[in-house]
C-alpha cells in the first residue's frame, strides 16, 4: 500500500512537469518586440500629441426621438476654424476629473483609436472613441445610450496649415461663422 502512495506521489509530479512542457512547445516564447508591444498595450494610453496650426474642426451633434431609437435628428452641424494645438484639449479628456458621482475609464489603445468606455462629459457619461489618423487629423465620437434621447456627438479635426497672425484666426473666425449662417 505505500508502496502505490509513494508512486503517485512520484508520477503526479512528473505529468505536471510534462503538461507544462508542452505548454510552452504550443506556445513558443515571445519576441522582445512581441513583449514591448505587449507591455505598450497594458500600460495607462498616453494622450496622442498633434501639431500646432490652424485647424478646421467640424462637428455634428444628432439625437434619436424614436421609440424604436432608428430615427436621428441633427440639432448641431458647425464648422470652426481656429489657431489652436489641439494636443491641450487631448491632455485633459485624457485626464478627466471625477464630475459629481460619474467618474471616468480610463482609455483603451489598440492601434490608432483610443476607447473611454465611461467618460464623464458635458453630455453626462459617455462611450469615447478617439481615432488618431495622423499629428494632423483625428475624429472623436461620444455616443450617449442612456436616457429617452439618446446622443451622438462627432468631432472631425484637421489641420489645414500654419497660424500666420492674429489677423488669419480672426478671418478664420469670421469664414466659419459665415459658413454657419448659410
Amino acid at each position: 500500500m505505500n508502496f502505490r502512495v509513494i508512486a503517485v506521489m512520484i508520477a503526479v509530479p512528473l505529468f505536471v512537469h510534462q503538461a507544462q512542457a508542452q505548454d510552452t512547445l504550443s506556445h513558443p516564447p515571445k519576441t522582445q518586440a512581441q513583449q514591448a508591444q505587449q507591455q505598450a498595450e497594458t500600460t495607462p494610453a498616453q494622450p496622442p500629441s498633434f501639431r500646432k496650426g490652424l485647424w478646421r474642426f467640424i462637428r455634428t451633434l444628432d439625437v434619436v426621438r424614436n421609440s424604436n431609437k432608428n430615427v436621428k435628428y441633427r440639432v448641431v452641424d458647425r464648422e470652426m476654424t481656429r489657431c489652436v494645438d489641439p494636443s491641450h484639449a487631448m491632455k485633459a479628456t485624457f485626464s478627466s476629473a471625477p464630475v459629481g458621482s460619474c467618474v471616468s475609464d480610463k482609455p483603451e489603445k489598440v492601434g490608432n483609436k483610443y476607447t473611454f468606455a465611461h467618460r464623464c462629459d458635458y453630455l453626462g457619461a459617455v462611450s469615447t472613441v478617439i481615432t488618431v489618423h495622423s499629428d494632423e487629423s483625428y475624429t472623436e465620437a461620444n455616443e450617449v445610450s442612456t436616457g429617452d434621447s439618446p446622443k451622438t456627438d462627432f468631432v472631425t479635426a484637421k489641420r489645414i496649415g500654419d497660424c500666420g497672425d492674429d489677423n488669419v484666426e480672426v478671418s478664420a473666425s469670421a469664414r466659419s461663422a459665415a459658413a454657419v449662417q448659410h
